[in-house]
């Protein structure tokens, strides 16, 4: 679960982590009065769920109770990248001598938990680690061990932060780590985290994704599930069982293995196309669940074509070919559909669908050909 970043700044304050003084405001009235409470001046933010709030027009400073009718009003109900202001958080503006940046997530692959750190905040941390790769300092922390404050120092240090800011910094991180594990965060982000000209480290933004799994754990976290702005076409996927997240291309995807859907994904990128979403059906690729995967892709109004891509392991692909066939006698599927079926009865499932095959569905032996087709068919390039 994503947090709005007023959210986020509010999950922060939990853990001690120092925020800038601001409230939540639904209305140009409210907004006003919580500009008044945090002191001018102040800067209207846009709560979405989205970047590039700034270029947008979703970001305003304002110095009275004018501007921020004004930019209140401009902002709410402002569609940004698809996303309509609701909320505003309205917050007393920062003077800002530095800008650094700070999050903690997961490093799967070390099992362990992963601290960024760079002298270098404010912009996309890609960026940073695209352009200047040195200026990001790494930190592998030891679930079992956890981060102490003279560990915390000495990351600070490698990072190169100003001498002014270390010492709050290190403070700041350790709340932040256990913020991100207390707080069962899959991501716990400041950027930018900012040194003041007096000499005070404080967190401006904030982003943290919560891990749902551990819910059980939180009833508190009800109050944010219902200001979650859900994803329609995910919604309908949750409904129905699956494993789906809504991107913004033309190629819809089905595939059994998370591994395999995100190869596809690339693969579809690689030969010029780009995806509508990720769906992975798992282990069971019969009429019911191909039904219920193809019914979620169709009702989206951007897919041009759809790449169903099987690999039968436990899963027999005969069994996934008359699976495909039965769904689409109870779907009215509006897109073409490109089939890479290859594994355990591979040649047998084959047979199945050749006398079904047309130019709306369409078979291919290998996943860069069907990948291919189906991009060709949303009018991309091959």
């Amino acid at each position: 679960m994503d947090l709005f970043e007023y959210q986020g700044k509010q999950y922060f304050a939990r853990f001690g982590i120092p925020i800038s003084k601001g409230g939540v405001a639904d209305t140009v009235d409210e907004a006003v009065a919580r500009a008044e409470d945090a002191g001018y001046p102040v800067v209207v933010k846009a709560q979405v769920k989205v970047g590039g709030r700034g270029k947008a027009g979703g970001v305003k400073l304002a110095a009275d109770a004018a501007e921020v009718r004004t930019h209140a009003g401009a902002i709410l109900g402002l569609d940004i990248k698809g996303h309509v202001v609701k909320r505003l958080w309205i917050e007393h503006a920062s003077d800002i001598a530095k800008e650094y940046y700070a999050s903690f997530t997961l490093d799967r692959s070390a099992k362990k938990h992963l601290g960024m750190l760079s002298a270098e905040g404010g912009v996309e941390i890609e960026e940073v680690a695209a352009t200047n790769p040195d200026a990001i300092a790494l930190l592998h922390v030891d679930p079992v061990d956890g981060l102490s404050l003279e560990a915390a120092r000495e990351w600070v240090a490698r990072a190169t932060l100003d001498p002014a800011a270390r010492e709050q910094a290190a403070e700041l991180l350790v709340r932040l780590y256990a913020c991100f594990t207390e707080g069962d965060c899959d991501l716990a982000e400041v950027n930018p985290l900012i040194l003041t000209p007096e000499g005070r480290v404080h967190a401006l933004d904030a982003k943290v994704t919560l891990d749902d799994n551990a819910a059980f754990r939180h009833p508190e976290w009800e109050e944010f599930a219902g200001t979650d702005v859900e994803d329609e076409r995910e919604a309908r996927a949750r409904a129905r069982g699956l494993n789906y997240i809504g991107l913004s291309g033309s190629v819809g995807i089905i595939a059994n293995g998370a591994g395999l859907a995100m190869s596809t994904l690339d693969v579809v990128n690689q030969v010029g196309g780009s995806a509508a979403n990720f769906l992975d059906i798992g282990g069971g690729a019969n009429a019911d669940v191909m039904a219920a995967a193809l019914e979620v892709i169709n009702s989206d109004p951007a897919v041009l074509s759809i790449l169903v891509n099987i690999f039968g392991g436990i899963t027999r692909v005969d069994e996934v070919a008359k699976g495909v066939l039965e769904a689409l006698d109870r779907v009215d599927i509006s897109s073409p559909i490109v089939l890479r079926l290859d594994g355990t009865n591979a040649e047998a499932g084959r047979q199945i669908l050749a006398p079904h095959l047309s130019d709306r569905l369409v078979a291919e032996p290998t996943m860069l050909d069907a990948a291919r087709r189906a991009v060709a068919l949303a009018g991309g390039q091959s």
